[in-house]
């Protein structure tokens, strides 16, 4: 008899439900199940919650048009690199390399552009291609040595941070450069449609286009696969390292296209000024919900996770409170995200 007889023959066991789920005869979830299941509700909650008690206690200058702007703004470059790490979380890695790659693809981007002219009409698509050529190959230097070497994330990434910022300091001199087109500056940075920042709707459009990839595409199934169980998605026939590698890719580009979109706001390189932009992603994606470990997460909590600290700097400074202490507010707010995150996975292994 063969093995597929058997199985045909073998007799199927009733259907059964864990407890606190919903099944045939089990009682539905509760609420802390359904939060548990679905932790990007919780933080876009939270991010309601946050938002109400500040226009409570200061409605005309938190709602004033310039705060709304700014926070937008702010949290329009965040949510371009937060979209790359969301990736990579997804598949179980991380990237703690986006920041310098921001640097390095800018100050790339900007020698480009002077060197054929600040002034010429072509200056700003060579910019725009030498800022997202010089990230990709980082991504894919990260890729591959992740994917081929079997070597951990964080220490690789570790490594290319280094380089990479300090590959963009040689090649700056170490000052920050100046020369950005005044197109770029005008259109882009400062421009308004309707007087919507136009940062602020290339990155909702970005954040669209990247979630529909993630949530609708076989590309974005394979990536769930792979951050679930890698093996697994292996012996199903996927080319695991040829993904990895891509998902590396696409992070380094949103790194290089943000750093493009920085000379547009700041008018210049501003090397100083992403050294943590790094672990502000990381904490956007996992306050969004984004397993750490792997396999779950959505770009709708990860937009939500990258306004709760824009929004929690913008109002502690409007009720008369030093900004810093948003750092104690989000380092709370992670840590509860995280501890959602081991309740979850303990509760679905059971």
């Amino acid at each position: 008899m063969t093995e597929a007889t058997s199985a045909a023959k073998a007799p199927i066991a009733p259907e059964t439900s864990a407890p606190g789920t919903a099944g045939p005869s089990g009682p539905p979830p509760g609420l802390g199940a359904r939060i548990l299941a679905r932790p990007e509700l919780m933080i876009f909650g939270s991010l309601v919650i946050i938002v109400a008690i500040f226009i409570a206690m200061n409605p005309t200058a938190f709602l004033s048009p310039i705060n709304l702007r700014n926070i937008a703004v702010e949290a329009s470059m965040m949510i371009i690199l937060a979209v790359g790490m969301t990736y990579v979380i997804i598949t179980g890695g991380i990237d703690l390399s986006v920041g310098a790659i921001l640097v390095f693809s800018s100050v790339c981007s900007l020698l480009a552009m002077r060197w054929v002219g600040s002034d010429t009409a072509i200056a700003p698509v060579v910019g725009l291609a030498v800022s997202l050529g010089s990230a990709a190959v980082w991504g894919v230097v990260n890729g591959l040595f992740i994917a081929r070497t079997k070597l951990n994330p964080l220490i690789v990434t570790l490594a290319t941070m280094g380089i990479a910022m300090g590959a963009a300091r040689l090649l700056s001199g170490g000052v920050d450069l100046t020369g950005v087109p005044k197109v770029l500056i005008d259109e882009v940075g400062i421009g308004r449609v309707h007087g919507v920042p136009v940062l602020v709707i290339i990155a909702a459009v970005f954040a669209i286009v990247a979630g529909v990839v993630l949530h609708r595409t076989r590309f974005g199934l394979y990536t769930y696969a792979i951050g679930s169980n890698e093996q697994g998605a292996r012996r199903a026939g996927l080319s695991v390292d040829r993904h990895l590698v891509m998902v590396y890719v696409i992070s380094a580009v949103c790194a290089g296209l943000a750093g493009y979109f920085s000379l547009s706001r700041f008018a210049s390189t501003t090397i100083a000024g992403h050294g943590t932009d790094n672990l502000k992603a990381i904490t956007a994606v996992v306050l969004g919900g984004t397993s750490l470990f792997g396999g779950s997460g959505t770009l709708f909590g990860t937009t939500a996770g990258v306004f709760i600290p824009v929004v929690l700097a913008a109002g502690l400074v409007i009720i008369g409170l030093p900004s810093f202490w948003q750092e104690v507010a989000v380092g709370i707010v992670l840590l509860i995200a995280i501890l959602l995150d081991q309740m979850r996975r303990k509760s679905g292994s059971r």
